[in-house]
């Protein structure tokens, strides 16, 4: 499986969250709601997960293998490092409707 796209939101709150990706494996299969996360050692990406009726959580898809999560991790943080390195996108100011 290739990684052909991957797409970052970017996250601005007072949590420990930082973005938010999507990432797209040979054209063909999608997986939202990545998490970009800002821990002790560093940036770290968590697979999207649910809460299951006794408190805990559980990935909904993660990779098998330790080297496709690597190349997972990779592509997210490398995608987010340059989202991040984006000047501002400014709104333009509305005029007021008279």
């Amino acid at each position: 499986m290739e990684i052909t796209d991957v797409r970052v939101k970017l996250v601005s709150s007072e949590s420990r969250l930082r973005g938010v990706a999507t990432i797209t494996f040979d054209e063909s299969f999608v997986v939202h709601d990545i998490r970009i996360i800002e821990g002790e050692n560093g940036i770290f990406v968590a697979m999207p997960s649910k809460k299951t009726p006794n408190g805990n959580f559980r990935d909904i898809a993660h990779p098998i293998h330790g080297e496709m999560r690597k190349k997972i991790e990779d592509a997210i943080v490398v995608a987010y490092e340059e989202e991040k390195a984006k000047p501002p996108v400014e709104e333009e100011p509305t005029e007021p409707e008279a």
